[in-house]
């Protein structure tokens, strides 16, 4: 049967191969086709804004922002309407034939900086995506660093939207970007490459932590109420935190309340979100369930960002969308950076909805990023040393469908009573509703917060290495068992790896994306692993009396 389409980014990719008639995320073969040309003409303008850098040529912010908003857009579950992501494709052409003609040498440049999109799209997309490489070793290595790159582009769209920019991490962007469409880069060349991408990782990370935390102060120790009001509701769900900002300040004094699903619950460490009364607190899990739990919710949604689930009728009518984010027969809500959006569609609808029906009660507790963690330093440091803990465990990364992910919950609940869990993302639905304790005060689960805030617990270990007195941050008594799910999952995989982590156990399959050689030199040079059964990895991380 001919293939329809082929897109492997994703850890749920079909047969753990990839998707070729329909994706499981729901992207069908057209939007992937639009998506392939999209990142094709983004590595064309990549191409010309390296040249013109060569050139000692300023790339203005604009052409960073567009280039950084099209890898976005191509992330899992972030966007399915195949309009808007033409249209993307028609602005960023016009911005390439602009930026060609600053380029005063334009020898060398690769087909894709040349392409005008006057051929056919869809017979374009067909000779353009993931397989028109051929040599497997080579694909496996463009893809991994695009996928990182894709990573990348959304923590830094996330700084852009709070007016932070590093022109030294969009040219590199831009560059490798550029770098993947070199049919003269060998594999060695290509791993080189990787491994920069993942100090570029660290750089961008560090951008967005630093643009957050000016902005809304650091995240602090915080107990967050899953329960409900007796208000209409707007459920926020995605990872913008101005967007939230911005549709706060806008519900102040209209009697609806506004709750976090997902990735957004860490909004709810930073001070400056707690000033607003109608902050109301988090409803429901990851990022997977949402389709139970936004019929539930009864009011709108709104998603800043990925991860989308195609929509039932039921709720359809009450998604929003804003940003990279997009579906068809959803009403998107526009607004550039530093643009004020409106959101007043979405406020009005509000207003007309019965209160969120009551799914759980309690709260869950987190805002255990870098800056709190290091201010309990000594508290910590004198549990390890008295042995009230023993190990802490990285268990950062991505929730996801698959039965095999119910894996994270038994680990968690087999773990030591002595071990502290280190999280960030919607991996931590897994367990941060479990009764796990705390050691002497110090709660067994610590969540730093969104995915990108895994920044935070590499800033931690780092720290931790520095006040034990040691010489590589792999003698820390730390385990790093990381669930992935998509491409942010693998910028942060790069960035520890940058960082000199090794031994990462990473599941619950390792990607499709990695030939059986890649694999093999990761395995070899940086002990990346796979999982096993709880039983067997509790013993082969504590030994027979687990």
């Amino acid at each position: 049967m001919e293939q329809k389409m082929f897109c492997y980014q994703c850890q749920e990719t079909a047969g753990c191969k990839g998707c070729t008639m329909v994706g499981v995320c729901g992207k069908k073969p057209d939007v992937a086709a639009m998506q392939d040309l999209l990142v094709y003409v983004t590595k064309g303008l990549s191409a010309v804004t390296t040249a013109l850098r060569k050139e000692n040529k300023e790339v203005s912010a604009d052409v960073n922002h567009l280039i950084t908003l099209n890898l976005f857009t191509t992330i899992t579950n972030a966007n399915f309407d195949r309009e808007s992501i033409e249209t993307r494709i028609r602005a960023t052409l016009d911005a390439k034939k602009e930026e060609l003609a600053r380029l005063s040498n334009r020898s060398g440049l690769p087909e894709a900086a040349r392409w005008d999109g006057s051929d056919n799209w869809e017979a374009k997309a067909k000779t353009v995506g993931v397989l028109s490489t051929e040599n497997e070793d080579i694909r496996s290595l463009r893809e991994l660093i695009t996928y990182g790159l894709k990573g990348l582009s959304a923590y830094s769209k996330h700084a852009n939207a709070l007016l932070k920019d590093d022109e030294e991490v969009d040219a590199f962007l831009q560059r490798a970007l550029a770098a993947t469409l070199d049919d003269g880069l060998t594999v060695d060349d290509l791993i080189a490459l990787t491994l920069e991408t993942g100090k570029y990782g660290v750089a961008g990370m560090a951008l967005l932590d630093k643009a957050n935390t000016t902005a809304y102060g650091n995240p602090e120790i915080t107990r967050v109420n899953i329960g409900v009001r007796n208000n209409p509701g707007i459920l926020v769900s995605g990872h913008d935190l101005r967007d939230l900002e911005m549709l706060l300040e806008q519900t102040q004094g209209t009697g609806v309340d506004v709750y976090t699903h997902s990735e957004m619950l860490p909004a709810h460490y930073y001070p400056a979100f707690k000033k607003y009364p109608n902050f109301a607190g988090n409803y429901g899990n990851a990022w997977w369930k949402q389709k139970e739990e936004f019929d539930s919710f009864h009011g709108p949604i709104l998603m800043t960002t990925n991860c989308i689930v195609p929509p039932k009728d039921s709720y359809k009518d009450r998604l929003y969308t804003t940003g990279a984010a997009g579906y068809p027969g959803c009403k998107h809500i526009p607004g550039g950076i530093g643009e004020q959006k409106d959101f007043s569609a979405i406020i009005e609808q509000a207003k007309r909805c019965p209160p969120p029906a009551e799914i759980e009660t309690g709260e869950i507790i987190g805002g255990f990023a870098h800056a709190q963690v290091l201010a309990l330093a000594d508290k910590i440091v004198d549990a390890v040393k008295s042995g009230a803990i023993k190990k802490f465990v990285v268990m950062a990364g991505c929730d996801g469908r698959a039965k095999s992910r119910e894996y994270y919950t038994e680990f968690a609940k087999a773990l030591p009573k002595d071990t502290v869990i280190l999280t960030a993302g919607c991996a931590k639905y897994k367990y941060n509703k479990l009764d796990l304790g705390d050691i002497g005060g110090i709660p067994r689960v610590l969540d730093a917060g969104q995915c990108n805030d895994s920044y935070s617990l590499a800033v931690i270990a780092l720290k931790l290495k520095e006040v034990f007195g040691l010489d590589d941050v792999n003698q820390l008594p730390i385990i790093y068992n990381i669930a992935w799910y998509e491409q942010k999952a693998v910028i942060v995989l790069l960035a520890l790896l940058y960082l000199g982590v090794k031994n990462i156990h990473l599941g619950p399959t390792l990607p499709a994306f990695m030939s059986p050689n890649v694999a093999k030199v990761l395995i070899e040079n940086f002990g990346i692993a796979g999982i096993g059964t709880v039983e067997d990895d509790m013993k082969l991380f504590f030994g027979e009396k687990a």
